[in-house]
């Protein structure tokens, strides 16, 4: 089985560090002798806040590349770190073009094919301290590029790790966790407002990130990262919103 995993800057840096502790415990959940795993990684511009001793996130785009750039690098070394021993990881920072080129799409797909060939796990982000495009939310906070990277590679399942529980609906004074939402609604993205403090997405984008996923044959989860054994739970449709396959992958 082959899992895209996105985990979020609320996941990766809260508070605009990143927590180590808690990723470790993240990566212990994948069973890598099983199964291939991809993960869309944010945090790169928190990291590298916290290494530029920079206490809010900045409003100007040159400094959230230099961010990204000084983040991206610590990024990888943790990762690198926490996978030592079990997997080899590999860096790809994208851009939109990377989709929407039929050459570099071609690339970028022969590119993953290979790395799953040799047992590599992929590390992807945006390609945030060049491309001005995505800083300005071309991804939505890696959330679409998840649902994008998940189509080209054909996943069997895209998990969404936040710092909620999933999607809730209204349900008088105690919103209700949507346990499944079989076809997505203008209604249902209406009820999203605003996004991370340091992140740049929220429910919304993920809710789109789902349907685009979903459409393409997909299985999709948004689960809470912070909860312990979050992933095994939201394939077991234990936990979590799961989206179901809107039709299959061809």
């Amino acid at each position: 089985m082959r899992l895209v995993v996105k985990v979020g800057t609320s996941i990766v840096a809260p508070g605009g560090r990143i927590d180590a502790a808690r990723l470790r415990a993240l990566i212990d959940q994948l069973d890598l002798s099983q199964h291939e795993y991809l993960i869309v990684s944010s945090g790169a511009i928190a990291a590298g806040m916290s290494n530029l001793g920079l206490g809010e996130k900045p409003g100007k785009v040159p400094l959230m590349q230099a961010c990204a750039a000084v983040g991206q690098s610590v990024l990888m070394h943790t990762y690198e770190r926490l996978f030592f021993g079990k997997k080899v990881v590999a860096q790809l920072l994208l851009s939109s073009d990377d989709f929407t080129s039929p050459i570099r799409y071609r690339n970028l797909q022969n590119t993953l094919r290979q790395l799953f060939k040799l047992g590599v796990v992929p590390v992807v982000n945006e390609n945030d301290s060049v491309s001005v495009r995505e800083l300005e939310g071309a991804f939505g906070d890696n959330d679409e590029l998840s649902a994008l990277i998940a189509t080209a590679v054909k996943a069997d399942w895209l998990l969404l790790l936040t710092d909620v529980d999933g999607f809730f609906a209204p349900n008088g004074t105690r919103p209700r966790l949507v346990r499944t939402v079989k076809k997505l609604t203008p209604e249902m993205e209406a009820l999203c407002n605003g996004h991370g403090k340091l992140g740049r997405g929220g429910m919304r984008s993920k809710l789109r990130a789902a349907k685009v996923a979903s459409e393409a044959g997909v299985h999709v989860a948004i689960v809470n990262g912070r909860t312990p054994g979050a992933i095994l739970a939201a394939l077991e449709h234990k936990a979590g919103t799961y989206f179901p396959p809107q039709r299959r992958s061809s």
